[in-house]
């Protein structure tokens, strides 16, 4: 009996060692083979940064992770070699509003499709985007409000102008949605990049830009910009004092993202451990707090939930983007 017993206890711990190997990926079980994980971004902006930052904290569960930059065309280089990459796990990468959502209306030609060649892992961040205006702007024409906005530029057509880090940029369109939302015009000015838009915005070149709550925070705190609105539906925790503009424009949502993908065909249950390992790392105090002063906010999802959500933003793009009638060719 006794006998038996042991027999069964074995036969149970090799049951259980098969189900954990079966489970865990090859990549797991070879630290000769280290994940690389793609950026399709110049490194030390808030999507690198984050990037590392869970690349550290998963190294633990998943071994060795490699940061590659590939930056250029709007992202596409580097989404392109994510979505070429072998469905083995051990090549992941980011997927973020442009390169998902906007690049597939805004160019001409896409070397991916973002719908079908990529499989999602879990949503990584969102960062507000936040409406400012010039502060000595804002005082000058008494606007303190996105109501008060609203109805100055209804009472004044086409004579405020907003600017942007270029045609087709998430402040380029998120101006768009505000203008049709709102019934109102006003002129936009593209500038090339998100840094001389705003360094338009504080000399009074545009009266208002849509800009990303992370890089305009500073210049709201000196007190040079005036922050109408937040573009989330909520409130945000970075910035409490700010009202959403879904506050007065009903379901006006248009913010920042990003999260992790792997090629399309990867095993599932290699997706399954590494939206596990990642959403640990994206639960962690230290990544929260680390996050927290890029004043980008942990959103861990499901594979099927950041899925969806990459289906819902790209058919809204769409029709931002055409709307806008920005191009690139």
């Amino acid at each position: 009996m006794q006998r038996r017993t042991l027999l069964l206890q074995a036969a149970g711990a090799v049951g259980a060692s098969l189900a954990s190997a079966s489970f865990a990926p090859a990549f797991a079980q070879s630290s000769s083979a280290p994940i690389r994980l793609i950026v399709p971004y110049a490194p030390g902006g808030p999507i690198d940064v984050t990037a590392r930052i869970l690349a550290e904290r998963v190294k633990d569960t998943l071994g060795t992770v490699i940061i590659e930059n590939k930056p250029g065309a709007g992202g596409n280089i580097g989404v392109d070699a994510i979505a070429k990459a072998a469905p083995d796990g051990l090549t992941i990468g980011i997927a973020a509003t442009a390169t998902h959502a906007v690049n597939p209306w805004l160019f001409s030609k896409m070397p991916f499709n973002a719908a079908t060649d990529f499989a999602p892992i879990t949503q990584m961040v969102r960062v507000p985007n936040v409406l400012v205006m010039n502060a000595d702007t804002a005082n000058r024409l008494k606007i303190h409000s996105v109501a008060e906005l609203i109805a100055y530029a209804k009472a004044n057509p086409a004579k405020l102008n907003y600017g942007s880090g270029g045609n087709g940029s998430a402040g380029h369109l998120a101006g768009e949605l505000f203008k049709s939302q709102a019934g109102i015009f006003a002129v936009h000015i593209p500038y090339p990049g998100g840094n001389p838009a705003q360094l338009a915005l504080l000399s009074g070149q545009v009266d208002f830009n849509f800009d990303n709550l992370a890089t305009a925070a500073p210049n709201i705190r000196a007190g040079k910009l005036k922050a109408l609105a937040v573009t989330t539906l909520k409130r945000s925790s970075a910035l409490p004092d700010a009202p959403p503009v879904a506050d007065t424009l009903k379901g006006f949502s248009i913010d920042t993202w990003w999260g992790l993908v792997a090629p399309a065909r990867t095993p599932k249950d290699v997706v399954e451990h590494l939206n596990h390992a990642f959403v640990a790392a994206l639960n962690s105090p230290e990544a929260r707090s680390r996050f927290a002063t890029l004043l980008a906010e942990p959103v861990p999802t499901t594979p099927d939930e950041f899925g969806s959500f990459m289906k819902q933003e790209l058919a809204k793009y769409e029709k931002l983007v055409k709307a806008s009638g920005a191009k690139v060719d």
